[in-house]
């Protein structure tokens, strides 16, 4: 009967242990990711940022996203949309490729550019870049839904950095 109990206690301390250092190697993995001005660094093929819902849903301004995703050895793939509420007469995206610069551990604009349109509710843009192998790529936008140059709701939204092999 001790042997018996005696095992039992031993299996339960090995499961506790197993279970134990698991948590702490999960936790590890996950302390290990880098962000960098709120973009994690991935080795994913695609990404995609949403604009957070406190700077999103104005009086005319519904949503923004925006996305890259690895187009070729030397090429990403940047888009982005803005969405009003209703018809409105202006909305505009601006797109910022940005390459992400480990000796200032910041990020560096590769290309921009900005779509606006009259009278409307939704604005897409996209375009293939053009940029060096080996660095992490990530897209950010601005959002701009309005009634007038002067009247008008904007947020942002931003990808999370993808690396370029």
């Amino acid at each position: 009967m001790k042997k018996r109990i005696l095992s039992i206690l031993c299996s339960m301390t090995l499961l506790c242990t197993i279970a134990t250092v698991s948590m702490i190697e999960v936790n590890a993995a996950e302390s290990e990711e880098k962000v960098v001005d709120g973009s994690v660094l991935t080795m994913e093929e695609n990404s995609t940022g949403y604009s957070k819902p406190p700077l999103t849903r104005g009086e005319y301004l519904m949503t923004g996203d925006c996305s890259i995703s690895k187009a070729g050895l030397t090429r990403v793939y940047a888009y982005a949309s803005t969405t009003a509420n209703t018809e409105v007469d202006y909305i505009a995206t601006i797109v910022y490729v940005e390459q992400y610069l480990e000796e200032e551990d910041d990020w560096g604009q590769v290309a921009w550019w900005m779509e606006e349109t009259h009278n409307d509710y939704f604005l897409s843009t996209a375009k293939s870049i053009k940029v060096d192998r080996g660095y992490y790529y990530r897209v950010r936008a601005n959002h701009i839904a309005g009634e007038s140059a002067y009247d008008y709701d904007e947020t942002a939204s931003a990808t999370d950095g993808i690396l370029l092999p």
